[in-house]
Order: structure tokens, then sequence, then C-alpha cells
């Protein structure tokens, strides 16, 4: 018998800035830094190893808050990257702890900086690439910290789609992609470049060099060549021999441990259901096995000093917030720091459970369901349950076991969630990844239809109130459940979804241009009639009049990847033809909602259109749209409360 609902969790504890997020440790081991908001905005703070209460924020950052950063080799200087709302033109920025300057280290419009390497041997510099010559392609240059001084070492005539370079600042390797959807790796000689070997077209998404070792003349490797699932190797670069250090029959390598003075390999990791780590060297087998017997959950190095002498390990739990250590190699001793999230501690939320399904050709897919807390120590609901099904983006990605703000919010509202790790997923083999090759909407929608199916089949999911949610190509995943399956599902939830698969590829960002043959090979080719009417096909745009069921679509104005145009198509297309619609734009995201404001006011309209349309519970909208950029641009009138709310603000 299932025990009385739990209260509503209110959104903000749920899509609102973390405490503290991105914990790192200076290579020095004397000051500690993370994530926290300054003013309801992400900025990098510094405290004190010994002190950590003592942090304060050393950016100024006032618009989308700050997500990627790391420490210099100085252990004075924080780097960042920052974009401006969402366009992904990541500049480069230093920040001197001791004078308090930010420098922005690539001061220049429509660029993109690729962070190469930075490196003990010059802790005042860094290597990058930036498309300042050409916007397709990344030339390599030496950057000073302090100065900004940029020095261009490695001109990009190759067409090379990435490079790999050494401590040294050497760069050692390059990597172009052919026609044949194959990647090349080339090494550099002092005569030019020089071929290693051939990455076939099937395990370009599963093979890629990793780092050197301390001599520099071996190369440690992930490689599916040969094999279905990616292993951990060592090349011999002199000799040409490849050695097999670390294997999973069911998951490709996820992680690797690398030892950063003595560059030895000292674990690697695989994710099937949950991730599981492999002790390759023994020095840090005692410490793992400490770290197991510290906190529930999984447990992970995020960050260490140089000499490994103290780390930052994080514990991730489904039902509650992560939990960060910091670890005393030497006394073996893990001393709490912080959650990230303190208002969620002693929240009741809902614990998410892998199940194998087998989809209708025999192919295995780990996905992962949640059920409303009512629920918790069950594997099923007394009754069937309305169900959302959530489709992860990439599709060259997957779902992972662990605290999901999505599955909590919708388990807490009543739903039973569901997400589906189809084929096309990264991790399991390249069989897994490949047989979602020219099977957008066609074997990849099977998967989550067999999957939903099994839910009913289970006693999970009342197949009349069952919905589809996701970002990216868990929107396009939307757009194809109502337009190629429009019986299955009451209602969609689309976030930067593709609606046309030719616009898509036709308006990728210039510096996407290099790797074009993995969409090719692996969607459909834009550039032949053949591709461009296999490509119509699987497209949404073209079946519009099949659409039945209530849409919500969510659009970043300013994104890269999933241009706005593909929004505007569906919603025109679906006003041409009187099909109710509700379209919300925000003028100052991208490729998803980054600002926590835009994320609230969101998820309160899409929690308040699942209720309308499953039945669940909602929290009120409220003030939800407060501080959001939010416009809705088509239909006010289907959301509960939605239209009053846009007249207040």
């Amino acid at each position: 018998m299932k025990n009385t609902r739990p209260a509503l969790i209110p959104r903000k504890l749920l899509f609102d800035n973390p405490d503290r997020a991105a914990v790192r440790i200076s290579p020095d081991g004397t000051r500690i830094s993370y994530l926290a908001p300054v003013d309801g905005v992400l900025n990098v703070w510094v405290a004190p190893l010994e002190n950590p209460q003592a942090a304060r924020p050393v950016t100024k950052d006032t618009a989308r808050g700050i997500r990627m950063y790391f420490w210099a080799f100085t252990n004075r200087h924080i780097l960042y990257l920052q974009d401006k709302a969402g366009d992904e033109n990541w500049r480069l920025y230093s920040v001197n702890l001791d004078s308090g300057e930010i420098k922005d280290l690539s001061p220049l419009e429509n660029i993109q900086v690729q962070v190469l390497e930075i490196s003990p041997q010059f802790p005042n510099e860094i290597l990058a690439g930036i498309n300042d010559r050409d916007p397709q392609l990344h030339d390599i240059y030496r950057i000073h910290i302090d100065t900004g001084q940029r020095t261009l070492i490695e001109e990009n005539t190759q067409g090379f789609a990435s490079y790999m370079a050494d401590e040294d600042f050497r760069i050692r390797f390059g990597m172009n992609m052919k026609a044949d959807g194959s990647s090349d790796l080339y090494k550099k000689t002092e005569s030019g470049w020089e071929l290693v070997f051939n990455i076939p077209m099937e395990d370009t998404l599963s093979t890629n060099p990793v780092a050197f070792d301390k001599s520099g003349q071996v190369l440690y490797l992930i490689d599916s060549r040969g094999r279905n699932t990616s292993a951990l190797f060592m090349l011999d670069l002199n000799t040409g021999v490849q050695t097999l250090i670390s294997e999973h029959p069911l998951s490709d390598v996820n992680d690797v441990m690398i030892h950063p003075e003595q560059k030895i390999l000292l674990a690697a990791a695989f994710y099937y259901e949950k991730k599981e780590w492999q002790v390759l060297d023994e020095s840090v087998a005692a410490d793992l096995a400490y770290l197991e017997t510290v906190a529930h959950g999984n447990g992970e190095v995020v960050s260490w000093t140089r000499d490994i002498t103290k780390w930052i390990v994080a514990y991730t739990l489904d039902n509650g917030p992560i939990t960060y250590d910091l670890y005393d190699r030497a006394a073996r001793k893990a001393q709490f720091l912080f959650t990230n999230r303190k208002a969620l501690e002693g929240v009741k939320l809902s614990s998410m459970h892998p199940v194998i399904i087998e989809a209708r050709d025999g192919l295995k897919l780990v996905n992962y369901y949640t059920l409303p807390p009512e629920y918790e120590g069950m594997e099923k609901p007394d009754q069937p349950l309305p169900l959302v099904l959530y489709v992860h983006g990439g599709p060259w990605g997957r779902d992972e076991w662990g605290y999901n703000p999505h599955h909590q919010l919708l388990a807490n509202r009543g739903y039973a969630v569901l997400s589906v790790n189809f084929r096309a997923s990264t991790g399991f083999g390249k069989e897994h990844l490949n047989a979602g090759n020219l099977e957008w909407a066609a074997k990849m929608h099977d998967d989550l239809i067999d999957s939903v199916a099994w839910a009913v089949k289970e006693g999970l999911a009342d197949p009349a109130r069952i919905a589809i949610m996701g970002g990216s190509y868990g929107g396009y995943a939307t757009l194809v459940g109502l337009t190629f399956t429009p019986d299955t599902f009451a209602c969609g939830v689309d976030i930067v979804g593709p609606s046309n698969l030719i616009t898509l590829i036709n308006s990728v960002p210039p510096y996407w241009m290099p790797t074009i043959e993995l969409f090719a090979k692996r969607m459909g080719d834009h550039r032949t009639e053949e591709g461009r009417a296999f490509l119509k096909s699987r497209s949404p745009l073209t079946y519009v009049d099949r659409i039945k069921k209530p849409l919500l679509i969510g659009q970043g104005a300013n994104d890269p990847r999933v241009n706005k145009t593909e929004s505007d198509q569906i919603i025109n297309a679906m006003q041409e033809k009187n099909i109710p619609v509700t379209y919300i734009l925000y003028p100052d995201e991208g490729h998803g909602f980054a600002r926590p404001e835009n994320n609230i006011s969101f998820f309160a309209v899409a929690e308040a259109f699942l209720a309308e349309h499953l039945g669940g519970r909602y929290e009120p909208i409220g003030d939800a749209f407060s501080g959001s950029s939010i416009q809705v641009l088509v239909d006010t009138t289907v959301v509960p409360g939605l239209a009053a709310q846009l007249k207040e603000k």
C-alpha cells in the first residue's frame, strides 16, 4: 500500500543555482575553489584550503554565470571560458588572484577558443586553438596568461579537426575526418605530418588518444578497433606495439585516472548500469577502497594536487545532493566539506532504478526509471501512473544513474519517469552505437516506443497518459513522437529540438565543418539529392499535419547548434494548419537554458502543461517569471495560469 503523497518540492530547490559546484584544489594544495552564486549569478570563489568558509568571489560575471574554469600551474591564476548569451563563441579569461585583475586573453569578436594544454613546464602560458583566421579551423597559439600576448605556433593548413600536444607544448598529433567518415591520426615530424593509423567510421566515436606517459614515447589510447567495446591501451610510438591495459565486456572506457606528475595509469572506469572503477596501479588501491566506505553513492575524484597527496572527492546519489569531501592521502582520512544543495538535505526524493529492456530486434537497452517518492522501496506502483518519457540529447550521449532534477520534479508531481539509452547512445560498445546510423525517426524511435511498451506491460504506465519530453535530440524525438507515432503520446515538450534535418545540418557552426562527415554518414547526406530526400523523410516538419496532441516548445534565440529557425519552421507550419501549440523563447539563451531564472520559468510552464494533459500535480506558476527573459510568442491559453502571469510580468 502506498504512503501519503509528500509535499510539492518547490521548483527553486531543484533548478536554482547550486550552493557550490565544480569544486577544485590548486595544484600545490594551498587553496580550494568552486562555483557559487554572486547576486544570483555563478562565479568562481577561492579560499585557503585550511579555511574553506573564508572563500571570496574572484570573478565578476553578471549575466549567464561561469561554468568552465580551471587552475593554472602558477597556483595564483584561475582561467575560465565564457560566451555571450549562449552563442558558444567561447572566450578565454584569466584572473590574477594576487592583484584581482581579470584579463580577456582572446579579445576578438565571433571567434571560439579551445583549450589544448596547460603545463607545469610553462605555468604562465596556455596552448589554445582560435579560429580567427578561418572560422572553420582552429590555429594553435601560445598565450601568456598575465599579458595576453599570443604567439602562433601552428597554422592549421592541414584541415585538422583536433590537435594533441604534450607538456613541453609540442604539437604531437593532428586528426582529420575523411570523406568516407573515417578519421586519420597524424603525428608531427621534422619533415611534416606522418600517418599513424586510420580510424574506421564505425570507430570514430569510440577511439581517441588520451595522454602521453612521462617519456612522451607511449600514448595512452582508448580504442574500439577490432572489437566491440572500447578498451584502454598503451601504444609504443617507436615500435607501434599496442598493449591492452583494461577492458569491460559490456561497457566502453568511461574515464581514466592518470597521475598528473608521473603520468602513470592509476585506474579506469566503465559505465554499464552504474560507474565502476578498475584499479590499474596498486599504489591507489587502498585509497579507492577506503573512499568507498566514506559515503553512500558513487565516489569520484574530481580534483587533486599535482603530487596527489590531497584529493577532492564528489559522492553522487540518485536521491540526494552531491557531497564533497577533502581526502588527505597520507592520513587516509576524508573530511566532509559541504553538499552542493543544502536545501535538498532531508527532502524526500525518489530513487532511480536501472533496468535492462530488450528492443524488438533483441538489442539490450540500459534504461532508468523513477517513481514518485510515495513508492520508495517499491519496484513498481500499485496502479499504473502517468508516465513522462524523458529523452536524452546528442544523440551521441547517454543517460546515467544519479541525481536528476528533471526526474525528481516529475516524480514529485506524481509521474513515473523513464529515460532510454536507445541505439546510438554512447558507452555500450560500437555495435549499440552504430545500430543508430541512419536510424533517426526509425529504429532509434522504435527503442523509445518499445521501452514505453515495457513500462505499460509492467504496470508502471497508464497508456492513455504518456508524455514525451527532452532537449536537443530529445526535442527532436518529441517532435518525432507526435508525428510518427501520434497515438502513443498524450502531449509533448520539445526543448531546442530540430524539426528539419536538412536545415539543421546546413546551419551548423562553421567550426563543425571539419567533422561534417559525422552527420552525413550517421544521419544522412544533405549534399546529395537522394540524401536530402532521405533527411526530409525523417524530419518531423514533413509530417506536421499528423500532430493532434498538445505541444510545448522552448527555444534559445542564440542557439548555434539547433538554430531558432528549427522551432520557427514547425510553429509556422502548425499555425498554417490551425494546430494548437505553445512557443516559448528566451532571447538570452542558446542550446538549453543556463540562467536559473529561465530554467525555473520554463519548468513552471512545463509542469502546468503536463498537469493539464496528464493529470499530475503542479506548483502554480506564481512568481516563477521573476528575473526571467521568457517570451511566449504563440498561444497563452493552453497552459493554466500562463496568460495571467504574463500579464502581471
